[in-house]
């Protein structure tokens, strides 16, 4: 059985096999650097239904830079610039469906977290209510969409029921301060804000090394997980742990798997998978997109804004009609 940890020591030798830079300097908060963005008053752009769009990765969110964490104000940052380029948030949901509402002359950018870690999603106390921690990667989402509607409810988070460091449903057994009781709370909360719930297995495995059974039970156990809160919501997007495939690539679309001790078979469909890296999708009005395998832009370093510089200058991101 593989580990359950979903280490960054693993992550590392997956990126180098995958040829992504093996790592970065970790940055102090105070090191943290303010970006220049374009104004709000961008100019006319023409549509472009065929452009490419963004779907950024991130993992830890916190307070500090490194190969796998975005410091907090980075990530401030990181949807401060993406508005004043003209970029608006979508689902993969959305994106899958060809629900492309961002308005005449904007752009879409897809934004999804891996790992459910408690910067993504952190409570604290006031007083005798939970609220959700300003500091987090939500609670930056919160005050960002409060000034800006339309970002409001549109994450996506890939979430893992059962790994360990705290990475089981944002935060348990006391770790960031989050409580084990916290964890099935903050499903339900994300669902009604209307983000999209995703899943990332049950534990963060390695697909390519399991059995046909052991990757369904990954898959339904997650849902199994996710119906425990009460949501309602069958999850129909997953992100490829590690960037992995299963040697039966056709479990990813569909599967069950039946609980040995309450003999209850869950069953799941699947009809989009995110990749771990290559860069923006293709437009899903193009014939190249292919919804089982959406390559992803992970955020590290300065490589969300000179991403934004090549599809600007070169005039390939995807622009919104009329």
């Amino acid at each position: 059985m593989p580990s359950r940890s979903a280490s960054a020591l693993t992550l590392l030798v997956v990126s180098l096999t995958l040829g992504i830079p093996a790592g970065l300097p970790a940055q102090s908060p105070t090191r943290v650097t303010t970006r220049t963005t374009t104004p709000a008053t961008t100019p006319t752009r023409q549509p472009n239904p065929m452009g490419v769009i963004p779907v950024l990765e991130y993992h830890l969110v916190g307070d500090r830079e490194s190969r796998w964490s975005r410091h907090r104000d980075r990530f401030a940052q990181d949807l401060a610039l993406l508005h004043a380029r003209g970029y608006r948030p979508i689902t993969v949901r959305q994106l899958v469906e060809k629900r492309i509402d961002v308005g005449p002359g904007l752009s879409p950018v897809v934004i999804t977290f891996d790992d459910a870690s408690p910067g993504q999603f952190r409570y604290v106390r006031r007083g005798e209510t939970l609220v959700v921690d300003p500091t987090s990667a939500l609670g930056i989402w919160e005050a960002f969409a409060a000034k800006h509607p339309e970002w409001k409810g549109r994450a996506v988070f890939c979430m893992l029921p059962s790994a360990t460091e705290g990475h089981a449903f944002f935060g348990d057994k006391g770790i960031q301060g989050q409580a084990t009781a916290w964890r099935l709370p903050k499903v339900r909360y994300l669902a009604e804000q209307g983000h999209e719930l995703c899943s990332h297995t049950l534990w963060h495995a390695n697909l390519g090394t399991m059995s046909d059974t052991g990757v369904q039970e990954q898959i339904a156990r997650a849902q199994l997980a996710v119906d425990s809160a009460g949501t309602g919501v069958q999850m129909r997007t997953l992100a490829l742990p590690l960037g992995i495939w299963p040697k039966n690539r056709a479990l990813l679309r569909s599967g069950s798997w039946t609980d040995p001790r309450s003999t209850r078979t869950t069953r799941y469909t699947l009809d989009a998978i995110l990749m771990v890296a290559g860069g923006p999708s293709p437009s899903p009005f193009d014939p190249r997109f292919d919804p089982m395998a959406i390559p992803r832009v992970q955020v590290v370093g300065n490589a969300l804004e000179q991403l934004l510089d090549r599809l600007e200058a070169t005039g390939t991101r995807y622009v919104a009609g009329r």
